[in-house]
């Protein structure tokens, strides 16, 4: 069964199963026991920071074990943040940050700090000067940034160096979040705190990396401990920090060659989804970005569903989509970026992933997509599904039609000129009301496209939707079908978006 999900795991290599299985006979001891089998396992910890760092550019005394990449985060941003408490309280990084720096952004400003978002655009990527400006706009003296190599969700390759550049000319400290990228290289710039996690390379999982540069400010927070120069307590599970060392290095040697692979693969997958499938928005920058990682979602299809049936049909994928995550609120990466989050797809392959298990996923994908939108009752074309039908809004449940409708008090009533189409002079702009209300995604956009073709060119449909998906999936569905998206107004229950037919 081809596994595409190395995004969020990666298979365990090879070379991670032989060290972890001989570190397990010979690295059992304590490491701090100067008695034979305690030198014997610091030797082997010793060999695997040594070998770890390098990968990373960092010296080994520069490297600390921790238990995960996302105690790796915490322990990183907790210690910069508290080692700089007397240059200020403020901390910046960008909208698209693994879910850890979010919620270690909220935490300190629990405690009091401050806390500034770098915006990204429709790819995903952070623009030259974001964070200078950011900086400058800061209410007070920043203590720390932080910034992804690389975007777990879609791919996009972040500008680390040039940002890491404009942090230090400020005197800010710069964390990396190097979880997707570090086995493909180092990561490059003046960056001061960087963190990765084993198992996205390929080594075992409960082993994270967190490297603090010589002469940054770090005050490790927590109880005091001897071990891991104090900034990771507890005893080392050195069988699982020498199979991670050992994988991170293996991994590398093989990097160059299967990244040209593995992006020919991708871009394969890039370029043939759109024309395999109607109505796919293939999401992230299509050259700045992870070899192995694409991202694409899909109108009227339930992200869960999706999934599931890919399941059945062999495939293991992951995605963004708010209805695969048990929440009503869609991806914060794929709201930051603007773009559509129903029927979300994320395939990261792993390292020596075949080419006909590529082929084999294009050949049953559109299948699929198609079994999910029927069981949904998605139209195929919208406008053309509902020309023959045009007026009789009315009659259907949940829609209303006539010039002027309102979708209700608070709603707001027409707003602008109908355009062509939609009447003479003195004429009321034609509107059909959709109401969507208890209703998840992708119904309302499906609802939405049924009706659209029920108004002349020009007129308006509003859509009633209490899901927060529907405020990123109705601007993203007008763009992608060529109609314009009017905005949104606060309603009794819910929220009416508003969408003029253009097309």
């Amino acid at each position: 069964m081809p596994y595409f999900d190395a995004a969020s795991s990666a298979p365990l290599h090879p070379v991670a199963r032989q060290a972890l299985l001989a570190a397990l006979d010979e690295g059992w001891a304590d490491p701090a026991r100067l008695y034979r089998e305690g030198r014997r396992a610091r030797l082997l910890l010793d060999a695997a920071r040594e070998a770890a760092a390098d990968a990373v550019g960092v010296r080994p005394d520069e490297l600390t074990f921790t238990s995960s990449g996302t105690r790796a985060l915490h322990d990183g941003i907790a210690g910069a943040l508290a080692g700089r408490r007397r240059a200020g309280r403020h901390l910046v990084h960008s909208a698209v940050e693994h879910s850890a720096v979010l919620h270690a952004a909220a935490a300190h400003e629990a405690a009091g700090g401050t806390v500034a978002e770098v915006p990204v655009d429709r790819a995903g990527r952070v623009a030259p000067g974001a964070y200078a400006a950011a900086l400058r706009a800061a209410p007070g003296p920043t203590a720390l940034a932080c910034l992804q190599s690389a975007n777990h969700e879609v791919g996009t390759r972040q500008p680390v160096a040039e940002t890491a550049a404009e942090c230090a000319e400020a005197g800010v400290p710069l964390l990396v979040d190097a979880a997707q990228s570090l086995a493909f290289g180092p990561v490059p710039g003046d960056w001061s705190l960087l963190t990765a996690s084993a198992h996205k390379w390929g080594g075992p999982s409960g082993v994270g990396l967190l490297a603090v540069r010589k002469g940054v400010r770090f005050a490790p927070q927590g109880p005091a401990d001897e071990r891991e120069s104090g900034r990771a307590p507890g005893f080392e599970n050195i069988p699982a920090v020498v199979a991670a060392a050992a994988s991170l290095r293996a991994v590398r040697e093989e990097a160059a060659a299967e990244a040209e692979r593995l992006r020919e693969l991708v871009d394969r997958i890039r370029t043939r989804v759109p024309r395999l499938v109607p109505d796919v928005e293939v999401v992230g920058d299509p050259e700045r970005r992870l070899p192995h990682l694409v991202t694409f979602s899909c109108l009227y299809v339930d992200g869960e569903a999706l999934l599931h049936e890919l399941d059945r049909a062999g495939f293991s994928v992951s995605s963004g989509s708010s209805c695969t995550s048990g929440t009503l609120t869609p991806s914060h990466v794929l709201r930051a970026m603007g773009v559509l989050s129903e029927g979300n797809v994320r395939v990261s392959l792993p390292l020596g992933t075949a080419e006909e298990d590529v082929e084999r996923f294009l050949a049953v994908l559109p299948d699929v997509v198609r079994g999910v939108r029927g069981r949904l009752g998605a139209p195929e074309r919208a406008e053309e599904a509902t020309a023959a039908s045009a007026g009789s809004a009315s009659g259907d449940s949940g829609v209303s039609a006539g010039p002027g409708g309102s979708a209700g008090p608070g709603a707001g009533g027409p707003g602008g000129s109908a355009g062509p189409g939609a009447g003479g002079p003195g004429d009321e702009e034609a509107e059909v009301v959709v109401d969507s209300l208890g209703k998840l995604c992708p119904i309302p956009v499906i609802e939405l496209a049924k009706v659209i073709g029920e108004v002349p060119v020009g007129g308006l449909v509003t859509v009633l939707a209490d899901d927060e998906a529907a405020r990123l999936d109705i601007p993203a569905w007008c763009a992608m079908r060529g109609h314009a998206y009017e905005g949104e107004r606060p309603a009794d229950r819910g929220t009416a978006y508003r969408v003029r037919r253009r097309a």
